[in-house]
């Protein structure tokens, strides 16, 4: 057989690229297939987060660290099984993770409307953005398609998620790792304007580190003892723990930050000028939230005949 010709190759590659375009992701994916998909999912969320406030950071948290983990795959739901170990007990998410209630909830009612149609990674996509705009943050379009993960990997749980005592430098690497600018590690640390942190993460700061306001680590104390109450709860935001706003960054200039790595936002360093930026414009903060938003949400994600849409987002079919 007579090997392609120099424009039959051509004409090849273009087929390719054009099929690799079409299996990414898209604004209506579920138009004709599920048109009542996000509206389900939106009206599930808005009920958690009314009963409990602290939901909605659970609920963008959850596809926060499925994201980082091998891309926005739904690995971070699979539970473990006696021949299969997940991402939920890395250290990490372990004892700190919550929500999978609420996902399981929204997985339910959509199955029984569009049976095998929406992916357990669009619903952490979609209830994320959801979460936000319930807490008084902005919105954005999220583009679908995403399909479930097979596997789980709790090796990549542990070593890829940024951790709370990283430096600027190491922050900014671990999201440039995920395709990720300096830009949209400072919006995306902006989640933390809402949500608690559990006081192992953040003793060795209050107790040992110069760079906090001393009320703060006088108030952080009395729930964080020197040895004891690892899994107790401070909010990364006291002054207004459950509205989504940019007080987070009014509060880095004030030392303030809960966590090391929140400070290192505003620490004399290379973060400190777009931290105040965001400290002054909400405005400016929502917008780049929400393109960051769009950026991590499309790491990796699984399309066309790749993974599976889980009927069980606990569980591989």
């Amino acid at each position: 057989m007579a090997s392609p010709k120099p424009f039959a190759c051509t004409v090849l590659a273009l087929f390719f690229a054009a099929n690799l375009v079409s299996a990414q992701l898209s604004t209506n994916f579920y138009n004709k297939s599920c048109p009542n998909a996000l509206s389900t999912i939106q009206t599930a969320v808005r009920s958690a987060v009314g009963k409990e406030n602290r939901m909605g950071a659970s609920l963008l948290r959850l596809h926060f660290h499925d994201c980082f983990v091998n891309g926005c795959d739904g690995s971070v739901l699979l539970d473990d099984t006696p021949t299969f170990t997940g991402e939920k007990t890395a250290a990490p998410n372990n004892n700190s993770l919550r929500g999978f209630d609420v996902i399981d909830n929204i997985k339910a009612q959509i199955e029984g409307i569009c049976p095998q149609v929406v992916s357990c990674a669009d619903i952490l996509a979609v209830a994320a953005r959801d979460s936000v705009v319930a807490l008084g943050g902005p919105t954005w379009v999220v583009q679908l398609g995403r399909r479930d993960s097979t596997t789980a990997s709790l090796d990549a749980a542990n070593n890829d998620i940024p951790a709370p005592t990283l430096d600027l430098g190491d922050l900014n690497k671990s999201f440039s790792n995920k395709g990720l600018s300096a830009t949209d590690m400072i919006a995306l640390s902006g989640a933390h304007t809402i949500g608690q942190a559990r006081c192992v993460n953040f003793r060795n700061r209050i107790y040992s580190e110069t760079n906090i306001d001393s009320s703060l680590a006088t108030s952080l104390k009395s729930n964080c003892p020197n040895t004891t109450g690892d899994n107790n709860i401070s909010p990364l935001d006291a002054s207004t723990p459950y509205v989504f706003d940019n007080f987070y960054y009014k509060n880095l200039l004030n030392k303030k930050g809960v966590l090391h790595s929140d400070q290192q936002l505003f620490n004399g360093g290379s973060a400190d000028s777009q931290t105040t930026t965001y400290s002054s414009n909400m405005a400016t903060f929502f917008t780049d939230f929400s393109a960051a938003m769009v950026k991590m949400s499309n790491i990796a994600p699984l399309t066309g005949s790749s993974g599976q849409i889980r009927k069980n987002c606990r569980k591989v079919n």
